[in-house]
């Protein structure tokens, strides 16, 4: 009997599928609805509530689709580091085929995906963020002078185009800042818009959003393909993302064509620019609402510019408060409220299995509020990240606001440094002040903004700002 029991044992934990626990399913849903319209209503209310009633695994139904939330460190950890041939993102993320075209990124395998970001990855380099950051205090600077001494502002349409600014001087040229007002710059706004929750689940369906995307990307790609035409007649080599494209080959020798180049100039404009908008407005309201907050950060300014009276990356780097707040602001608002994968092959986690064909997800807007992991997080308190706290040393994914694992954002370093740039130059020229509370986050959009209207009031401070 001792032997059979043995032989039993033996059998059961050599068939994970069979032995694993049931993984528990999140109580409400609606029949073949599921719970689509809670999730509709607030996705992040409805994925919170997955952790407080079952913890780290929960599943859950959106119509047909099968759905499993990892939430806290470990689950992280698992999610993260699970390999591309089983846990997937290129299945997930079609819906962003249309928008940086066919032949890149998502529309391709996983391996030439990494070779193509590969090209970029020595124009991220130090040398390039020094260059990155005069251009950065340049735009700021003009920006700034733009708004003149009092007056109130769009938070997400002013920061929207102060990045769009930026991110195309730095990444796709001087050529394409110098068109951002005649054509880019509308051209990309409807490229943007084709990030939605429908084309999500429908990417290639005739709405007017999909219609106006489909015809941004044309006259994005005639705008980059006339510059790059034009490099070629005049020999013109200038420090730029495009010019490094137009110089790469494949392993195999190939060189890109010009709707490689401009489909992965997109997907790294996308990187660099738009969670920076978002993330820019979320600080713009934190900082009008918590004045002792921007008392230490501007108390920071002075010291680090108050001698050389002007901005480089060095000085940047020293700016830990506000970096600080950049990363407060990331956990509190995340700009990716949740990271997909489909599930090739089963996959184990603490006793449970997650069968291939599901959906696995993890939500930064969740995890980044667990108060085992965040001492009362509800609060703002860029403080919880300076020593001794260091609560996002405590793990390697405590804080996922940028991603993770091989699909963690290749411009994250980007937009910090961005992020810097911009609030170091207006926190110094202005004060602002909220007209309205803090709005809710926009769950309309791909990219979780502050809802309309999000307006503040600013006006030139008395004192000298430490830039001349």
């Amino acid at each position: 009997m001792a032997r059979r029991s043995d032989t039993a044992a033996t059998l059961s934990s050599a068939e994970p599928v069979a032995a694993a626990k049931p993984i528990p399913e999140l109580s409400g849903g609606w029949p073949l609805l599921g719970h689509l319209p809670e999730f509709q209503r607030d996705p992040v209310a409805m994925l919170s509530r997955c952790w407080r009633e079952h913890g780290e695994l929960a599943r859950f139904r959106l119509g047909p689709r099968e759905f499993v939330l990892f939430t806290g460190l470990e689950a992280h950890d698992c999610y993260f580091r699970a390999p591309e041939d089983q846990l997937d993102a290129r299945a997930v993320y079609q819906f962003t085929v249309p928008i940086f075209g066919r032949g890149v990124a998502y529309d391709v395998a996983p391996e030439i995906m990494a070779e193509q970001l590969g090209f970029l990855y020595p124009a991220l380099r130090e040398a390039a963020m020094r260059r990155f950051a005069r251009i950065m205090f340049e735009e700021v600077s003009q920006f700034a002078d733009a708004l003149g001494d009092a007056g109130e502002v769009d938070l997400p349409t002013a920061m929207n185009e102060l990045t769009v600014n930026i991110a195309s001087r730095c990444l796709l040229g001087q050529e394409v800042r110098d068109q951002v007002d005649s054509g880019f710059a509308a051209a990309y706004h409807d490229l943007q818009e084709g990030i939605n929750a429908l084309g999500f689940f429908l990417p290639r369906l005739p709405i007017p959003a999909h219609r106006r995307r489909d015809r941004a990307r044309r006259r994005i790609a005639a705008i980059l393909g006339a510059i790059m035409a034009e490099r070629r007649r005049s020999g013109a080599a200038p420090e730029d993302f495009m010019h490094t494209l137009m110089q790469a080959r494949y392993k195999d020798g190939r060189v890109l064509g010009d709707d490689e180049i401009t489909g992965i100039l997109l997907t790294v404009l996308f990187a660099g620019q738009h969670t920076s908008a978002v993330l820019a407005s979320w600080m713009g309201l934190a900082f009008a609402a918590e004045p002792g907050c921007v008392a230490g950060v501007r108390e920071e300014i002075e010291a680090v510019y108050r001698e050389s009276g002007t901005m480089d990356l060095a000085s940047l780097k020293r700016q830990q408060a506000l970096e600080r707040s950049v990363r407060e602001c990331e956990r509190l608002h995340p700009p990716l409220i949740l990271l997909v994968r489909k599930v090739l092959k089963p996959l184990d986690y603490a006793g449970y299995t997650v069968p291939a064909g599901t959906l696995a997800m993890v939500s930064p807007a969740v995890s980044h509020r667990l108060p085992h992991v965040f001492a009362d997080p509800q609060r703002f308190d860029p403080e919880r990240f300076a020593p001794p706290a260091s609560e996002d040393k405590q793990h390697h994914y405590a804080l996922i606001g940028f991603g993770g694992g091989k699909h963690r954002c290749m411009g994250k370093n980007f937009a910090i440094l961005q992020l810097k740039a911009i609030w170091t130059v207006l926190l110094d020229r202005f004060d602002f002040e909220l007209e309205t509370a803090v709005p809710a986050p926009n769950y309309g959009s791909w990219v979780t903004g502050p809802r309309a209207p999000c307006r503040l009031r600013y006006r030139r401070r008395s004192q000298t700002g430490v830039f001349r």
